[in-house]
């Protein structure tokens, strides 16, 4: 009888709504990064624009959360059916993060693009500061930045949940300077002017 209730309650672990909803919010994010492409930036639509190579990086960190979750489930599960705070906290950084990067993708349109421009300035792109735009100069890390958090407190991963901040806190930092530096070159006077009213909308940066 003890087996048999040991092997249900592991199998109801796939059964988990947190699992369900991170793995729909993980499929919803990159359905999404490729209908959006579509749509309002058809001339950059590629197989890549699913961004499922996002590095192995991405991925490795991802399964770990997935790992971190199935061992807390199983090593020290409190054996209640109830959904914790932190996983609606979770869900509501999940919504809102993608909320903000398929807003910033649909804002931008033309002008957004999922490498950072270096060098010579595009034709076709122009400084959006509209929209989503007018809260937030990187509104696509933004959202990024707070989705990713979400699925991890929304799988209830103290440890993924700080690596992911630290790791993608540094990435962005990071990011952003060089990205700014080439703005700055295509938009000078416009891109300052414009950094001095807006945001980046990450913490610290």
């Amino acid at each position: 009888m003890e087996d048999h209730q040991a092997r249900l309650g592991k199998s109801d672990i796939f059964a988990s709504p947190q699992l369900n909803a991170y793995l729909a919010a993980w499929a919803l994010f990159h359905l999404a990064e490729f209908w959006i492409t579509a749509h309002w930036n058809a001339t950059r639509l590629m197989e890549d624009s699913f961004l499922l190579q996002n590095g192995i990086a991405y991925h490795v960190a991802h399964l770990a959360g997935l790992v971190e979750f199935f061992v807390r489930r199983l090593l020290w599960s409190q054996g209640s059916a109830k959904v914790p705070w932190w996983s609606y906290v979770g869900l509501g950084l999940v919504v809102a993060g993608q909320i903000a990067r398929s807003l910033a993708m649909v804002h931008a349109a033309g002008s957004f693009s999922h490498e950072v421009a270096r060098g010579t300035k595009r034709e076709d792109h122009t400084l959006v500061t509209n929209g989503i735009y007018a809260f937030t100069r990187h509104p696509s890390y933004v959202g990024f930045f707070y989705w990713a958090l979400g699925t991890q407190s929304l799988l209830g991963n103290p440890l993924a949940f700080c690596v992911f901040a630290v790791t993608l806190w540094r990435f962005f930092r990071h990011r952003i300077v060089g990205e700014e530096y080439s703005l700055k070159q295509f938009f000078p006077k416009d891109y300052e002017e414009y950094a001095m009213r807006v945001g980046t909308g990450l913490p610290f940066i």
